[in-house]
């Protein structure tokens, strides 16, 4: 990984965007983790943080129209250090297998809080097609 890729792996939320049936976005912040020695591929997990539901709609999103988008970006005061990368990608529910033990190492390697909060719903895969960036220094 390198330049925009690892800003991206290293940052601690992205805003995951897919689309509605009715064709309008949805868009929810989330936590995610890069797979191990690839830059191709984001894991990102439904966990037990409270919810107002189990449905939720970014799998209903996903499972009627898998494109989708993460977005991560940079705020300075000094804009010379606005920086945003943006992953675009197809994205695959797992409710089980080895893409879903591969997603939850992941995430629970790059997030200490895991030790207290269950990782217990789908892993959502995304395989990155594109990166997109921008930086104003």
């Amino acid at each position: 990984m390198s330049g925009p890729v690892t800003e991206f792996a290293g940052a601690p939320v992205a805003v995951l965007a897919t689309v509605r049936p009715d064709g309008s976005p949805h868009v929810v912040p989330v936590v995610f983790a890069m797979a191990a020695d690839r830059d191709d591929v984001v894991f990102t997990a439904v966990d037990a943080k409270p919810k107002s539901t189990r449905r939720l709609r970014r799998l209903a999103n996903i499972a009627h129209r898998p494109q989708v988008s993460l977005l991560v970006e940079h705020y300075d005061d000094d804009w010379s250090r606005l920086w945003w990368v943006r992953a675009d990608g197809t994205a695959t529910i797992h409710h089980e297998g080895n893409t879903l033990a591969e997603g939850y190492a992941q995430l629970r390697a790059k997030y200490p809080q895991y030790d207290r909060v269950a990782l217990d719903g789908p892993v959502i895969s995304i395989a990155i097609h594109r990166w997109a960036s921008w930086g104003g220094g």
